[in-house]
């Protein structure tokens, strides 16, 4: 009998295991299941998109991948941008091959101390025919406008950009008239030199969303560039640039970015570097709102960029300094000992912890 016992005593405990083992893989087939790492939002369509874009930037430009980053960027967040350099450092040429990479429209707008507001938006013109005024749309009308040395255009001029950069319209006459979307401006500046330029007020700063600073090229890529100039014999060098986007796809890319999911916590990451710039003793102008509201939709287009829906705190650290360094002002007793804003800002993201 109590071999029987024990019998039944070691079949009824495989019988248990083996329950409980199914018990496991069921379970864990269901967390399997449960888990998907798939993104809820599709963005396939938009990585593939970009890194076209980046291809076709690459054939010309060397290096400045945090520049064309940030450029990109800027277009999937519906944003301006300022980009500032030293002359012969491809801001021109860059702004250029980018809007030569999407098939949209395309102006680009030399600024000069003579410029009238009238030579960017357009004029009415009397029409002796019909004896009647008619409205000339500006160079401004387009989808992607390249304005070259935005500070040498007297303030009348740089204010007839604010309505139209802010809110994609322009109002003539008492007329409103729609831009068509996608409207990105990217303008360019020379830091250098002052003579015969007119300083942007902060108002016009505060409507670009990065203001990118461009580098000298190391030896490598000073190299590349000489051995790629070499071997165009005299051809142009935006040739071999093709368009993949048309102005419908980045307008869809736009809308897929501002669906982009970001924890509270992050928000709060968010306001915490910006109430810090307020509150530091080394800036007399902290950042306003909205400049809030940039480092979220910017930080949104870097995930995107990256494939992922969701927005990580490197991506607004990414974010930030381009943001912000053109929103605050440093005070004079710091700026005298050469401290710069994008320095002070590096410290304030060091000094706000980062959400767990």
């Amino acid at each position: 009998m109590e071999h029987l016992d024990d019998t039944k005593n070691e079949n009824l405990e495989e019988r248990n295991g083996q329950l409980s083992e199914e018990n496991i893989q069921e379970e864990t087939s269901t967390v399997d299941e449960g888990i998907s790492f798939k993104n809820r939002i599709d963005l396939s369509e938009l990585k593939e998109g970009v890194s076209l874009i980046k291809e076709e930037i690459g054939k010309v430009i060397v290096g400045q991948k945090g520049m064309i980053d940030m450029l990109v960027a800027s277009i999937l967040a519906n944003g301006h941008s300022l980009i500032e350099g030293v002359p012969g450092v491809a801001k021109t040429v860059s702004a250029k091959l980018l809007a030569k990479s999407l098939n949209v429209g395309f102006s680009r707008i030399q600024f000069t101390p003579d410029l009238m507001p009238s030579d960017i938006l357009g004029t009415s013109i009397f029409d002796m025919k019909t004896s009647e005024f008619e409205f000339k749309k500006g160079p401004i009308f387009s989808n992607m406008i390249l304005i070259d040395e935005i500070n040498r255009a007297p303030a009348k001029t740089q204010a007839a950009l604010f309505e139209v950069m802010e809110e994609r319209q322009i109002t003539i006459d008492g007329t409103r008239y729609e831009m068509d979307l996608p409207f990105i401006v990217l303008a360019t500046q020379n830091p250098i030199e002052q003579e015969g330029t007119y300083r942007l007020p902060e108002a016009q700063l505060d409507r670009f969303l990065f203001k990118i600073d461009v580098d000298y090229p190391n030896l490598e890529e000073e190299i590349e560039i000489i051995n790629r100039e070499q071997a165009l014999q005299g051809k142009l060098k935006t040739n071999n640039v093709k368009a993949y986007l048309t102005g419908e796809q980045v307008s869809k890319f736009q809308d897929l970015v501002s669906q982009i999911f970001i924890e509270t916590h992050l928000v709060k990451y968010i306001a915490d570097i910006i109430v810090n710039t307020r509150n530091n003793p080394f800036l007399y102008l902290g950042a306003s709102p909205r400049a809030s509201i940039a480092i979220l939709k910017s930080s949104k287009a870097f995930a995107a960029m990256n494939g992922r829906d969701f927005v990580t705190p490197e991506d607004i650290k990414q974010a930030a300094i381009p943001v912000l360094q053109h929103r605050v002002i440093v005070t004079p007793e710091r700026e005298m000992e050469g401290l710069t804003s994008k320095q002070i800002i590096k410290q304030i993201i060091e000094a706000v912890e980062i959400p767990r």
